[in-house]
């Protein structure tokens, strides 16, 4: 006499709607990244993903019930649906815990008063009092940077960060003089393929040099934090080129070359004179 024991369905359904679910949710990230679908298609995709990922969590759960109580077989197929649901829902449980970390601010500026301007026509929601309070708490390196130099040596080290981020630049204004102004305003990318605005604004004086920075999500739906990190992370990188830079050229590096003294204009020092030879 043959027993028979079967394969439970929900085990197989499981497997197949967890295996459909991670290209519909890997595949458009690399689509928004490159530009080739628009971040409304992209949020729409991803949200049909993560529910088949939640039906494929669901029928594993399901599925694990179902053969400890009957002895069917598929604790594989369970086992494989459940790892590729919760693959899927990996990324919507970080997002979570950083919403909840971070302030849901996608306009962050180290010059509030007067910040960077921005060339993109996106319209920045204005910020209550509430949450820049949270925003100051999360992000205490948010802050506009002075630095004992000229403008144009400070946009060069700026413009130089920003080419090794591989940040889309929109618009460059280079300061003419040590006391000028310049500016410039990039694109960058998330992770998952949402575009930042970063606006950067050097301001020389007799005193130094100004950087203000500010990023700002061209998207309502965005990554919780990423514009304050993005701000900070910079910042601290542009700190430690400074640190360098006076420390490799302490005499120099308070201006720019076209600031400073130059060889021709320098005073003379009249050397000592010899006593005559007897």
């Amino acid at each position: 006499m043959r027993i028979l024991v079967r394969t439970s369905q929900w085990a197989i359904w499981a497997r197949r709607i967890g295996s459909f679910a991670i290209p519909l949710a890997v595949i458009p990230v690399f689509m928004h990244r490159s530009g080739a679908i628009a971040s409304s298609a992209f949020e729409v995709t991803e949200a049909v993903a993560v529910g088949f990922a939640l039906l494929a969590f669901i029928l594993s759960v399901g599925a694990f019930a179902r053969i400890w109580t009957t002895g069917d077989r598929g604790w594989g197929r369970a086992v494989t649906g459940l790892l590729l649901s919760l693959v899927c829902l990996a990324p919507v449980g970080y997002g979570a815990v950083e919403a909840i970390k971070y302030p849901l601010v996608g306009d962050i500026s180290t010059d509030l008063a007067n910040p960077p301007p921005l060339i993109s026509s996106v319209v920045a929601a204005p910020v209550s009092a509430a949450d820049l309070q949270k925003t100051a708490i999360a992000f205490p390196n948010v802050k506009t940077r002075r630095y004992p130099l000229g403008a144009t040596r400070a946009y060069d080290l700026v413009s130089k960060l920003i080419d090794d981020r591989g940040w889309e630049v929109k618009l460059r204004r280079q300061p003419l003089s040590p006391y000028d102004s310049g500016q410039i305003n990039a694109l960058a990318t998330t992770l998952l393929g949402w575009r930042d605005e970063v606006s950067i604004r050097i301001d020389g004086d007799s005193q130094g040099v100004s950087v203000a920075m500010r990023a700002v999500a061209l998207s309502q739906v965005h990554e919780p934090g990423v514009e304050g990190r993005r701000i900070e992370e910079f910042l601290t990188a542009l700190d430690a080129k400074v640190t360098i830079l006076m420390r490799d050229e302490p005499v120099g590096a308070a201006g720019d070359t076209d600031n400073e003294t130059s060889a021709g204009d320098r005073p003379v020092v009249p050397a000592p004179a010899r006593p005559p030879k007897k």
